[in-house]
């Protein structure tokens, strides 16, 4: 282990030692850890530890986090190089967690190439008396949640799985959201698709199952962590029925997802089918116009054939007998069409 205090990065958000739900100052993270265990180990009951936060760090700052910390080298290489599922992985006295962080990003008008929902991830190693996190992605801070539970010693007497359950609890709410935003804006949409008799542009539609899919891909595999992590021997008696219910408010936010994906497929077909209407009733009116015009182009080829042996041409009122041929039979046949919807 090397003599620095702190990874020689920026990489490094903040670090804090906690005894008793309470903040103290610590010169470095080895010396926060070593008070934290020295405290431990006077106590009868452990309630102090560390909380290292670190935002898109490079491998070295990890390694020697992982040095002081004895964290597994899987776990290491998980966090290193990003881009996990969601899981739940016991190392030892250790869980290494992943969860993945959406966000719905604004933008002033849903285009074939809005961004939507951006993603992220937030990969957690919980020991006896310490919690890593590492963050990959700009959404979802946690900085947010350190106030929170700092601001109430209580919660920060839970330990390490009581920040774990903060972290858990914050990323689902934010699922919570994002999960909403995106059903108003597929009833937008919806509303375009069945009140705008001119739109047939469903390049947004393909758009927004797009975004919907990737908001799926990153909720839906968290159930069984979830669910797994409530039931393990490490979290104690007490947190389990806190963390039963992140997992009742994950099942509720997978269930919206599911809804609102499954609406986004009635929508796009809804879309497909007005989209081969409006161009059937196009081929109709073309069709249409093209059976008029038909008809006045035949008489006008038969006498433009310049046979000399014709009854017609030496008539007075032949002309203006054709003439009044076709617009009888363009009049007839406009009329027809219009009766029969076609125009």
């Amino acid at each position: 282990m090397n003599g620095t205090c702190v990874p020689p990065s920026d990489s490094l958000v903040e670090y804090a030692a906690y005894v008793g739900g309470r903040r103290i100052e610590a010169l470095g993270i080895p010396d926060a850890l070593e008070l934290v265990r020295a405290h431990n180990a006077a106590q009868e009951k452990a309630d102090a530890f560390v909380w290292v936060g670190l935002h898109e760090p490079d491998a070295p700052e990890v390694e020697w986090l992982a040095e002081v910390f004895d964290l597994h080298p899987l776990a290491v290489e998980d966090a290193v190089k990003a881009h996990q599922r969601p899981k739940v992985e016991r190392y030892d006295d250790s869980l290494f967690v992943v969860l993945k962080t959406v966000a719905y990003l604004e933008h002033p008008e849903l285009t074939a190439t809005s961004e939507i929902i951006g993603t992220g991830e937030i990969m957690a190693f919980v020991g006896p008396d310490f919690v890593v996190t590492v963050r990959h992605g700009r959404y979802c801070p946690l900085a947010e949640v350190r106030e929170r539970l700092e601001a109430k010693p209580k919660l920060l007497g839970r330990g390490p799985t009581g920040v774990l359950h903060a972290i858990a609890d914050h990323v689902v709410d934010r699922y919570l959201h994002v999960a909403d935003d995106m059903q108003a804006e597929l009833e937008e949409v919806e509303a375009m698709v069945f009140a705008d008799v001119s739109a047939r542009d469903i390049s947004r539609i393909y758009n927004l199952k797009r975004e919907m899919i990737e908001l799926k891909r990153a909720v839906t595999p968290l159930q069984s962590p979830m669910s797994t992590l409530a039931q393990r021997r490490m979290i104690p008696s007490e947190m389990r029925e806190y963390f039963r219910d992140v997992v009742d408010h994950l099942a509720r936010v997978c269930e919206q997802v599911e809804s609102s994906n499954e609406l986004c497929n009635s929508v796009l077909q809804a879309a497909l089918a007005r989209s081969n209407a409006l161009a059937n009733e196009d081929m109709r009116k073309i069709s249409a116009w093209v059976a008029i015009m038909a008809v006045p182009t035949m008489i006008a080829g038969i006498y433009g054939m310049n046979f000399d042996h014709m009854p017609e041409l030496d008539s007075v009122f032949g002309y203006p007998v054709v003439l009044g041929v076709m617009v009888i039979a363009c009049t007839l046949l406009y009329r027809g069409f219009r009766r029969n919807g076609w125009m």
